[in-house]
């Protein structure tokens, strides 16, 4: 059964492997309805290429591939026509509010917490989460499944082998702090 709420991630989130890879495992827990949209792909996926000169297009075509495949109904479509009406302190941003307005999205997972005012969003009864804060209200309700979502992303990163420290360190790195805090209670299930 999917989770009651819908969550659309912001590009800044799934630039980062560690913190998208989790995201993905946890989209992957049916704890919530996880929503993006190919314009969000083409931006995270531009940066990217733009700041790892050891990555190609074909590398992240495949991830981005994966997610679609495997998280049920991602995709938003239909969105474009909102953007022209919608204000946000970074116009570039529009689309994004836009694609969470038409995926009735209760919550936007950014780092850029500025760029989507309360008062804004609030008139679309959405708001605006860290993703520390998002996982760490996750953690509240569902702690195993959390757990389950960081160990299934421990065991897949092969090369090389993970440890937990480790992965709580990457993590940490992404500003995951209450995340790693609330992980180091149940590190045995890691």
């Amino acid at each position: 059964m999917v989770g009651s709420f819908t969550v659309l991630f912001d590009a800044c989130v799934l630039y980062p492997a560690p913190l998208r890879d989790f995201l993905m495992h946890l989209a992957l827990s049916d704890l919530f309805r996880a929503k993006w949209t190919d314009e969000i792909h083409d931006e995270w996926i531009r940066n990217l290429l733009k700041n790892r000169a050891d990555l190609t297009q074909e590398r992240l075509q495949r991830t981005r591939n994966l997610m679609n495949s495997h998280v049920r109904d991602c995709l938003v479509v239909g969105y474009e026509e909102l953007i022209p009406s919608l204000t946000l302190p970074d116009e570039s941003d529009r689309h994004v509010l836009a694609a969470a307005i038409c995926a009735g999205a209760d919550v936007i997972v950014t780092y850029n917490l500025s760029d989507f005012p309360a008062d804004t969003l609030g008139q679309y009864g959405i708001e605006a989460q860290h993703p520390d804060e998002f996982i760490t209200h996750l953690m509240d309700g569902a702690p195993v499944a959390i757990c389950d979502a960081a160990r299934r992303q421990r065991m897949s990163l092969k090369n090389p082998p993970q440890s937990v420290d480790i992965l709580l360190a990457a993590y940490e790195q992404q500003g995951l702090v209450q995340t790693v805090a609330g992980l180091r209670l149940y590190s045995e299930f890691l």
